[in-house]
């Protein structure tokens, strides 16, 4: 599979680490096309370990374009079902995945960071999920965000559409870093992951995202088949055996 003509985004690896670099301030159907594709070539062809997700203009994304986002008749669900299936892609993928907030991360933007493993925002960046004042939802967000800071919170951001800072999204927990060299937090935080396992991390982030609906009872179930997985792979062996001789020469 080859990846030609990207108009909405960069797509670039170096070493271990791909770069996804978003041209446009906001998110069109040419958008999720191409980082479906994008999806495509890192699970198919790019043994990369990490992914970070990169804005330009000042901007990370300042969410849909509702102009394009149904350019070829009236607005149906068939786009929102679209953005949601990149998204969960996105979130499945057998990478870490970073996402770089700088300015105003918007409504899908908002969206976007949320399926990232790790987000590092910029002191400048401000947050918001604008979606139910103007008529409709903020997409998976509404499953999501209450996650990572509670349902209480979530409701404010969500119902309220309340504009946060930097400094307020790493106090709920929507952000993990805030620093003002992003290329250096980035590079920071590729390696409070290491060494990364891309089986390990996939089968870990699936139990975690279970557990907020799982029984006890499934959930056992759940981890012994992803447990079985983990240490039938040649990487846990790998690691065992160096291990071992670690403590050998002690």
């Amino acid at each position: 599979m080859t990846l030609e003509n990207l108009q909405t985004m960069s797509y670039t690896t170096t070493g271990d680490v791909s770069t996804i670099t978003l041209l446009q301030d906001q998110s069109d159907m040419r958008m999720v096309k191409e980082l479906t594709q994008v999806c495509d070539h890192l699970e198919d062809e790019n043994d990369c370990k990490a992914v970070v997700f990169r804005g330009s203009n000042g901007n990370f994304n300042k969410g849909i374009n509702f102009a394009e986002f149904r350019a070829n008749g009236p607005m149906d669900i068939h786009g929102f079902n679209k953005w949601e299936k990149m998204c969960a892609r996105i979130e499945r993928l057998p990478k870490i995945t970073i996402s770089a907030l700088e300015g105003e991360v918007i409504g899908g933007g908002f969206q976007l960071a949320l399926v990232t493993d790790f987000r590092i925002a910029h002191p400048d960046a401000s947050f918001q999920l604008p979606e139910v004042k103007l008529g409709f939802l903020p997409g998976m967000s509404v499953f999501r965000l209450a996650k990572y800071i509670g349902l209480g919170r979530a409701k404010k951001l969500i119902l309220q559409s309340e504009v946060i800072n930097a400094q307020q999204a790493y106090n709920l927990g929507v952000v993990d870093v805030i620093s003002d060299v992003i290329d250096n937090a980035i590079s920071a935080a590729i390696m409070r992951f290491q060494p990364i396992n891309p089986i390990t991390i996939q089968l870990a982030r699936r139990l975690l995202n279970e557990s907020f609906h799982d029984s006890f009872e499934d959930a056992i179930g759940h981890f012994l088949a992803a447990q079985h997985r983990a240490i039938s792979q040649n990487t846990f062996s790998k690691t065992i055996d160096k291990q071992n001789i670690h403590r050998v020469d002690q």
